[in-house]
């Protein structure tokens, strides 16, 4: 099988999809992207957008869905809930083989090429995840809006609940606070009834005007970006507790954070080699030589 295989790798979050496919020397052959793929919130809708993707790489390669013989790993965001990932395995997927996990495990295995090391994700969701031998370790991840501190949509629920109570005079406003409140047309109820129905990719559309105003000196926007790192601190802290030796930062909001963070978190940090689409395909691609190395011995029996 991986003489001839085709490898899919997708990375799918709260924000969106991004899928490559390349052949079994990791030759780029195509790439797509779609909208979000959290399996917590839409098996169906999903894995419509990571068709959506890999229908783009399959027409830049010019190949058929049909007459391709696909090996895929798509990391996902929501898969490292067992009800969902057993969910999402009777799906029936048009696909040669399936290989379903996290976005988090993809990401970590792309940050440190297959090596021993850890990642934090800090994107739409936040995760810590750490490969230690044949032990792997999570942090946090539980989704929204009971975990994920330091994320996107962490940092825009924060920013509304401040925005709230500056409309109560529990705080004075600021800058960002007055901005927040002018894009809900100046109506605090506007934003409860938001709130009542967004998703979290909705509350991380407010996490860019937080990083903004960061830059500007505000307040409150430095506060929360204070509070951010250190929620990222204390998942790096805890990983490196359990012996993960090496830590990356990766995700959409990476960059914004690190900044942030503390001296001692920082100096826990490596550069990672490659981000969850290449982890994806790194796993791919050892699943394709897996079932190489099986196909013999199954036409013997």
């Amino acid at each position: 099988m991986a003489a001839t295989a085709l490898l899919l790798g997708v990375d799918g979050g709260g924000t969106g999809c991004r899928a490559r496919l390349t052949d079994v020397e990791g030759h780029l052959l195509g790439e797509g992207s779609a909208g979000p793929a959290n399996i917590r919130f839409g098996i169906k809708e999903s894995f419509a957008a990571v068709l959506h993707a890999t229908e783009q790489c399959l027409e830049q390669a010019g190949v058929a869905l049909q007459d391709a013989n696909i090996v895929a790993c798509l990391a996902l965001a929501g898969a490292s809930e067992p009800t969902h990932l057993a969910a999402a395995r009777t799906y029936n997927l048009p696909f040669a083989h399936t290989l379903l996990t996290t976005d988090a495990h993809a990401a970590c295995v792309g940050a440190h090429g297959g090596k021993n090391g850890g990642i934090i994700v800090v994107g739409t969701g936040s995760v810590g995840w750490g490969i230690v031998g044949s032990e792997e370790y999570r942090v946090g991840g539980w989704g929204f809006p009971v975990s994920d501190e330091g994320s996107g949509a962490w940092i825009g629920c924060e920013i509304a609940r401040r925005t709230l109570r500056c409309c109560d005079g529990r705080s004075a406003w600021t800058g960002l606070t007055k901005k927040i409140l002018e894009r809900f047309d100046g109506d605090p109820h506007a934003i409860v009834r938001w709130m009542g129905q967004a998703h979290p990719r909705d509350f991380a559309t407010l996490a860019p005007l937080v990083i903004e105003y960061s830059a500007r000196g505000d307040s409150t926007a430095r506060e929360l970006m204070t509070e951010a790192a250190a929620h990222v601190g204390e998942m790096a802290e805890r990983l490196a507790a359990l012996g993960v030796p090496q830590l990356a930062l990766s995700g959409g909001l990476a960059g914004s954070i690190e900044p942030w963070l503390a001296p001692r978190t920082r100096s826990l940090l490596v550069a990672p080699e490659g981000d969850a689409l290449t982890g994806a395909l790194w796993l791919a691609r050892v699943e394709a030589q897996r079932l190489a190395r099986c196909e013999p011995l199954a036409r013997r029996r």
